[in-house]
C-alpha cells in the first residue's frame, strides 16, 4: 500500500491528510482490495479538516473528519451501486459528483483539477469494467433496466453559490392545482423540456443542496426530483 501511495501523492495532495486517511483504511480494506487514488479538497481559504473521497478497485469511499479531526466517518459505495460519475470545472477547482442506482448523488467540491480528473478517469474504467463483464456474462431472458451513467467533463464553467433559492425551482410548480387536469401540450410548454441532461442534473443537485440544507421538505424534493427524472 505504501508503494502505491507514493505513486498518488504527486498531485498536491495534504500530505497530513493522506496520512490519517490511509492510517485509517488500513484497517478497512477488504482482501485484494486496493486503492487506485485518494483526492483531497483544497478550499480558497486554509482548510483544516479537509474531506476526502478515495477510490479502490471495489469501492468509492466518502472520508469526512469529525470531532475536530479525532474521528473520521467513512461512507461508502460499492461499484456495482454507482450508476454514473461527472466531473465538473469551475475557476476555484472541480466537483467530483456520482450517482447511485437508488437516485442518490454525491458531490466532493473544491477539489484541484488534475485529482478530479484523475478521480473521474478511474471512475470511468471501473464503470467500463463492470459493463464489459455484463457482457460477456450469459443472457438472461429477463432485460434489466440499467440506469443512464452521466460521464461528460465540463472544463472551465464557473461554479456559482446558490443565492436566489426561486430561480432554481421551476415556475410551474405552484400555479397548476392538484385537481387540475394537464393539458396535451403542458409539457412541451414546461421550461424543463428545453434543458440539456447535464443542466437537469445540475439542477437535480441544486435541490439535493436545498433538502439538506432544510429550505425544502422532503415531499417538495421527490416532487421536483420526479419532474426532472421525466426528461432524462
Amino acid at each position: 500500500m505504501i508503494d502505491n501511495l507514493k505513486k498518488i501523492l504527486n498531485e498536491d495532495q495534504d500530505p497530513k491528510a493522506i496520512e490519517k486517511i490511509t492510517s485509517k483504511l488500513e484497517n478497512l480494506l477488504m482482501s485484494n482490495e486496493e486503492v487506485g487514488y485518494i483526492a483531497v479538497q483544497k478550499k480558497p481559504a486554509i482548510t483544516v479538516l479537509p474531506d476526502s473521497i478515495v477510490v479502490t478497485n471495489k469501492r468509492i469511499i466518502l472520508c469526512k473528519p469529525k470531532n475536530l479531526g479525532l474521528s473520521m466517518e467513512f461512507v461508502d459505495y460499492d461499484w456495482d451501486d454507482i450508476s454514473g460519475s461527472f466531473v465538473k470545472e469551475g475557476l476555484l477547482g472541480a466537483e467530483f459528483t456520482f450517482s447511485t442506482k437508488s437516485d442518490l448523488t454525491h458531490t466532493v467540491d473544491y477539489l484541484p483539477k488534475n485529482q478530479a480528473r484523475k478521480l473521474y478517469t478511474y471512475a470511468k474504467e471501473q464503470l467500463d469494467l463492470l459493463k464489459n463483464a455484463a457482457t460477456t456474462a450469459p443472457s438472461s431472458s429477463i432485460k434489466e433496466e440499467i440506469a443512464p451513467v452521466f460521464d461528460e467533463i465540463i472544463e472551465e464553467t464557473p461554479v456559482e453559490e446558490v443565492t436566489n433559492f426561486a430561480e432554481i425551482l421551476p415556475a410551474t410548480a405552484e400555479i397548476i392545482p392538484d385537481t387540475e387536469v394537464e393539458s396535451p401540450i403542458s409539457q412541451k410548454d414546461n421550461p424543463l423540456a428545453h434543458l440539456s441532461k447535464e443542466e437537469l442534473f445540475e439542477k437535480l443537485q441544486n435541490y439535493k443542496k436545498l433538502l439538506d440544507n432544510g429550505l425544502i421538505l422532503q415531499g417538495e424534493y421527490d416532487r421536483l426530483k420526479t419532474e426532472i427524472l421525466n426528461y432524462l
